[in-house]
Formats: structure tokens, C-alpha cells, sequence
């Protein structure tokens, strides 16, 4: 049996000169502005045109474009490896990549699924909590362009994974790592994630529940007597109410606090702008700026060994699955959460 592994990212940018079609290809997604055409198409050119000129200030600190694609071949590389040990001999399996906002979309991970002719496909987001702006904005691309070519394949979708029990394991450890030498009494670990509009989650997106949902089963793993602990939202846009407590604010009362901080990305499984920009410059800035006596940033999970076996023991599962017989049935969540709308 031939298994295609599908994953998902958002995107970036490869060099200065794509950051403006990247900017149109977010904003003009219905999930992110959620207003008809033309009205959508034109919001998107504006916006993108006014924002682009800040953006590619803030890729230049990181070499003119994401690392986003280069980081997500290394996981599909690794995930690929593992995934050939734990499937069996009447197995093949190969890895492809989508990605929402820039290259490979989803119309050319299509095409090259089709030429290599799966028995079954497997969805698998690199969004490890569900949101209506993330996962099932990429998963609807993906059907769409798949009805586009015909294409009929036995398909899974793998929703989620917010207290998978390795994935919260291979955040522990990696925190651990870090705050190994901090005074834990004068520190505070922030999990910072990528916020939303207000309104999207007064709609119903599960996103924040599940983040603090992560957060509780990391905290719970790290089992560290005392720990000070926040979650907080970064990369604020735009003049609507979002999610909070924000980033920003959480490093200034732990200023306020006379508190260190140690900032986990806990939404981000790899390296990007909001990583390597906001949280390694901007926040460190202001950080120092307020006198907080100690920064430390927590890498994001990338190909460590256990958020790799963490994915990879969620595809096998997936795979493994009987009574897949199209995508309409054949969501699954691996933790059936009563507010994924995934969950059996």
C-alpha cells in the first residue's frame, strides 16, 4: 500500500521580492478576512501593498526571507525515516508538503500526489492546535484542488494534537534545558502563541482553549514545585480586539514582578519571523529596555526526538485506521476534545 503523508504549514516569503504576493495570498484567504469578493481581493491589495514595506524590514534580520520551507523539509525528511521503521514491509511512504500562503501550495503538492498514486493520503497540519484560520483553511485548499484533478484518494485528517503526551514531553524537555540554570523563584515562563481576533474565538474556534490546553499538559509534565507561569499571545495586527494577555504585556508586569522571564513558543513548531524576529529581538528589547533581569528564549520543537515521534505515532495511528473511505469520514482526533470539531 502506497501512503501519502501531506504537511501542513503556513508559509513564508523565500527572498524580499515575494513578501508582497505572500502578504495578498493571508489576507485574501476568506479565513483571515471574512468578506465576499471583490470586497476581500481589494482589502487584500491594500493591505499587503501597506504592510509590505515593514515586512521585508523585519525578514531582513533573518536573511531576506522565512526558513520556514527549509525547516519543514527537514521534519518531512525526518518524519519520512521514522515512518518507514514503524509501518511494515507492505508499506510505502512518502512525505509532501503544502504550504497555505507561498510555495508548494496545495495545487502543486496535488499534482505531484497524483503522480505518485497513493492508496490513502493522510492530512497531517504542523498546527498542533486547531483553529478555523489555520487547519481547516489549509485543509479546505486541499480538497478543493483535489477535486480540481479528480483526485478521489481514501483520505485521513489528523485535526489536532494539543495534549498528545510526547508532544508535551518534548516541550518539557526542551524547557527543562533552558531554565536548568535560572533561578526558578525569580523566573516566570511565558508560553507565548500567535494570537487571533477576539471575535474569531466568540465564534467558536477552539485555538486559545487548546493552547491553554498544551500549556496545562506541559506545565503538569515539567512537574517543577512553584513554577510561575503565564500564557500570553503575540503578533497583534490590525485595529480589532484579540485574544490576550498579549506577549508584551506579560514581560512588562514581569517587570513589574522583578521577575526573569523564559519565553516558550508553544503554537510554533519551527522556526519563522515570529520566532527568530519578535520573540529573539523585538521582546527581547523591550525586556531589556524595562530591566528584566534575565531572557531566555526556548527553541521551537523543529525535528526534536520527541515531537518527531509524537507526529509520527499520530500518523501511524492514522494509517493503521479502518473505515477510511473518503475525507468527509475520516477525521480524527487523536484526544476526541469536546470542543474540536473533529472530536468523535
Amino acid at each position: 500500500m502506497k501512503i501519502a503523508v501531506v504537511l501542513f504549514n503556513l508559509g513564508g516569503p523565500d527572498r524580499p521580492e515575494a513578501v508582497q504576493p505572500f502578504l495578498f495570498n493571508l489576507f485574501n484567504d476568506p479565513a483571515i478576512i471574512g468578506v465576499p469578493n471583490p470586497v476581500r481581493w481589494m482589502l487584500a491589495q491594500f493591505i499587503s501593498r501597506r504592510r509590505a514595506p515593514v515586512a521585508q524590514e523585519i525578514y531582513g534580520h533573518i536573511g531576506g526571507g522565512s526558513p520556514i520551507l527549509n525547516l519543514t523539509e527537514d521534519q518531512s525528511s525526518e518524519l519520512t525515516a521514522r515512518l518507514a521503521g514503524k509501518v511494515g514491509k507492505d508499506h510505502e511512504v512518502r512525505c509532501f508538503i503544502a504550504m497555505r500562503y507561498w510555495h508548494p501550495r496545495a495545487s502543486q503538492t496535488v499534482q505531484d500526489v497524483a503522480a505518485y498514486g497513493p492508496d490513502k493520503v493522510i492530512l497531517a497540519p504542523l498546527y498542533p492546535q486547531y483553529s478555523t484560520t489555520t487547519t481547516r483553511s489549509s485543509f479546505e485548499e486541499w480538497h478543493k484542488e483535489a477535486r480540481g484533478v479528480g483526485a478521489d484518494w481514501p483520505t485521513a485528517e489528523l485535526c489536532c494534537f494539543p495534549i498528545e503526551a510526547r508532544f508535551a514531553a518534548a516541550h518539557a524537555e526542551l524547557i527543562r534545558d533552558h531554565i536548568v540554570s535560572q533561578d526558578i523563584a525569580g523566573t516566570r515562563v511565558l508560553f507565548s502563541a500567535h494570537g487571533l481576533p477576539k471575535r474569531v474565538v466568540d465564534r467558536g474556534d477552539p485555538y486559545q482553549w487548546q493552547v491553554e490546553q498544551t500549556v496545562e499538559s506541559v506545565v503538569k509534565e515539567l512537574s517543577i514545585p512553584n513554577l510561575d507561569w503565564s500564557v500570553c499571545f503575540q503578533s497583534r495586527v490590525g485595529p480589532l480586539e484579540w485574544i490576550g494577555p498579549s506577549t508584551d504585556d506579560e514581560i512588562k508586569r514581569a517587570a513589574s514582578d522583578e521577575k526573569g522571564v523564559v519565553v516558550v513558543p508553544i503554537a510554533f513548531v519551527s522556526e519563522h519571523s515570529e520566532t527568530l524576529v519578535e520573540l529573539d529581538i523585538e521582546y527581547r528589547k523591550l525586556a531589556e529596555d524595562l530591566g528584566v533581569s534575565t531572557y531566555v528564549r526556548v527553541p521551537a520543537l523543529g525535528v526534536s526526538n520527541g515531537f518527531m515521534e509524537s507526529l509520527s505515532e499520530l500518523v501511524v495511528g492514522l494509517i493503521n485506521k479502518d473505515g477510511i473511505h473518503s475525507a468527509s469520514n475520516g477525521r480524527f482526533c487523536p484526544q476526541s476534545f469536546a470542543m474540536c470539531p473533529f472530536a468523535s
